[in-house]
Order: C-alpha cells, then sequence, then structure tokens
C-alpha cells in the first residue's frame, strides 16, 4: 500500500493505458463489519486491515475451471503448484495426470524440475542472506545493536520464512471484524457499483 501499489499507479499514469498497464484500473474503498466483498477470479487485489479483523476467504477449483486455475498457479506460484501436484497425485490422480497433459502440451517444466530455475532461486536466496549478515556484522563492529535494528533483522528473517510458505491468495472474502480497506488492481470493466 505504501510502495508498491503507488508504484504501480504512477506507471500506469506514465504509461497512459498502453503495454503492461493497458486496461489498468484501480478500486479502492472501505469494508465494513458484516459486509461481504466477491473479488472476481482473476482480479489482482489487496487488503489492508485497519483495525482488529477476522477475514474468512474462499478459493475454488473444480474440475470445470481446473485447466484455467492449474494453468494461472503453476505460472505464478512455481513452488506451489508442486506441492499441489505432488497432492494431487495422492488423492486425485485424474486430475494430476491431467495437469501433467496441461503441462506437456503446453511445453512448462514444473519448478521442481526446471534445475535453472532453482539455481537462479538457491543464488538469490543466498546472496540476499550474506547482505543480511554483513549488515548484521556491521552493527556489531559499531557496538551493540539497538532494539530497532534486533527487530528489523527478525522481521527479514519473518519475511523470508513467510516467502517460502506456499499460500494462495484469495477469489472472495467475507468480513467479519471491523473494517478492511480493500483495494482492487486489474482489467476487468464490470464492476458493480455497491
Amino acid at each position: 500500500f505504501t510502495t508498491i501499489l503507488p508504484r504501480m499507479k504512477r506507471r500506469a499514469a506514465a504509461c497512459g493505458g498502453q503495454g503492461d498497464y493497458a486496461n489498468f484500473e484501480c478500486y479502492e474503498f472501505t469494508q465494513f463489519a458484516g459486509e461481504t466483498v466477491y473479488i472476481p477470479h482473476g482480479w489482482w487485489h489487496a487488503v489492508l486491515n485497519v483495525t482488529h479483523t477476522v477475514g474468512i476467504t474462499q478459493n475454488f477449483c473444480s474440475r470445470r475451471n481446473f485447466d484455467v486455475v492449474w494453468r494461472e498457479t503453476r505460472g505464478g506460484r512455481k513452488k506451489m503448484a508442486c506441492s499441489w501436484l505432488r497432492r494431487l497425485r495422492e488423492r486425485y490422480p485424474d486430475l494430476a495426470r491431467r495437469a501433467e497433459e496441461l503441462n506437456t502440451r503446453d511445453g512448462f517444466v514444473m519448478w521442481e524440475d526446471d534445475e535453472v530455475e532453482q539455481k537462479k532461486w538457491r543464488r538469490k536466496r543466498m546472496e540476499k542472506e550474506r547482505r543480511r549478515m554483513e549488515k548484521k556484522k556491521g552493527r556489531e563492529r559499531k557496538g551493540s545493536t539497538t532494539e530497532k535494528e534486533r527487530k528489523e533483522d527478525k522481521e527479514e528473517q519473518k519475511e523470508d520464512k513467510g516467502r517460502e510458505k506456499n499460500i494462495t491468495g484469495s477469489c472472495g472474502s467475507s468480513s467479519s471484524g471491523r473494517e478492511s480497506k480493500r483495494t482492487r488492481v486489474g482489467s476487468a470493466r464490470e464492476v458493480s457499483p455497491e
């Protein structure tokens, strides 16, 4: 909300609705307690909870929309798609076969099978850890670290762990807490005024 969204808005304005930001639209609103928001399939979105909030989300994948969901997931959430495929093989072998058929037909290589992508990911991760350790050593050399610096280190480690977890985004949500500020970023044109 403070970095990425403003950057996207600036780039969209600078592009004049062309290129990567063709049909770019952004809706910002506040969702109050008890209200439900439906976010259509494929719409990018972000949520900022402005008070303590309990949110309930539901993602939906069925045999009917499996092909679309699988293609989006394998391309956008590569590690999660590997984990999902393993589970499909155990519980829904027919869907696992379908996923593998789609991969073959599209020439798609799964992240676990792509050594080049794995090497890039490991290098990036090692470089980030090296920079973090250098920063920490620099703090230790200059004396004791402040509480704020220790907190920053913990937050960075938490973020790294969070990125490694495979959690999906939501396609719809219901607010049973207080207020949430929701931002929808995407290219779909039809939006209900309420």
